[in-house]
């Protein structure tokens, strides 16, 4: 997936002394499919990337009235925890979260 279908050409924001630009950050996971219409899923998306320094953050689209649009910083554990529920990757677990040790069940 590319960035484009987020409605922008990228984020670029300066967040506790750290930059987070999606121009140069990779896209991990997201929920945003074609569905024959649109993109959007009940008018809100959710994109999960990492930097190039080994950072996440997700991006938040909304297109309704009231809500605004928004980039959050996450720890690795909040980024996993998010993979999971997100249901388009764009990595594999282990492409997206390298040095994570992944237990069989």
């Amino acid at each position: 997936m590319e960035v484009k279908k987020m409605k922008t050409e990228y984020w670029n924001e300066v967040i506790g002394g750290k930059r987070y630009n999606t121009e140069t950050s990779k896209l991990i996971a997201s929920d945003a499919y074609w569905d024959g219409h649109n993109y959007e899923r009940r008018g809100r998306n959710t994109f999960l990337f990492r930097t190039p320094k080994g950072n996440y953050f997700r991006i938040n689209r909304t297109q309704w009235q009231g809500e605004r649009d928004a980039l959050i910083p996450l720890s690795q554990d909040e980024a996993t925890a998010l993979w999971e529920q997100l249901p388009e990757h764009e990595l594999k677990f282990e492409e997206a979260f390298p040095g994570v040790t992944v237990e069989d069940a």
